[in-house]
């Protein structure tokens, strides 16, 4: 048994330095291969640099809300992946800074309380616990919607999202 268990740990020893020297292999550079030192300290890279996914948890009304950094401010999204587009109310546009004299209302758009018209704009970031996306389209909706949805403009740009019982998942 003990002998499986050294056999066990050498293996994984190589196997972490083979992993450590793919990860850092720079086909410019030329290698020379040197006899193993006693003792050597074994450094091994981060395999990866993508960002850690970030969290939003279930409320208990059994929805996602996310508090968002857009453009610098705060805005309370309720996620909804049936929304093809973030979704803005007339009141949080306002907060961001967005005119809403200027805008066109010219795209059509359906709520759950009916028809109404929305106008394109584009958002220069939105971030929700670390998960960032730059340049992101959104509509502003000029009724019937009572809060901010975080729909597929959003999540559809992330590398994943994942729902859970009792979270919402983001990957960057």
């Amino acid at each position: 048994m003990l002998k499986f268990a050294a056999v066990v740990l050498v293996g994984a020893l190589s196997a972490v330095g083979a992993a450590g020297a793919v990860v850092n292999f720079d086909p410019s550079q030329t290698f020379s291969v040197q006899a193993p030192q006693a003792n050597a300290q074994l450094a091994v890279a981060p395999v990866s640099s993508r960002p850690a996914p970030a969290q939003v948890t279930k409320a208990a009304d059994g929805h996602y809300w996310a508090t968002a950094d857009v453009d610098g401010s705060a805005v309370r999204f309720l996620v909804d992946t049936g929304a093809t587009a973030v979704a803005l109310t007339a009141t949080d546009a306002k907060r961001l800074g967005l005119d809403l004299a200027k805008l066109t209302y010219g795209v059509p758009v359906t709520t759950a309380d009916g028809k109404t018209m929305a106008a394109q704009v584009k958002l220069r970031s939105v971030t929700i616990a670390g998960a960032r996306v730059e340049n992101v389209d959104a509509l502003v909706l000029q009724s019937g919607l009572e809060t901010s949805l975080l729909g597929m403009s959003y999540l559809g740009r992330l590398s994943s999202f994942e729902a859970t019982r009792t979270a919402l998942i983001l990957k960057p």
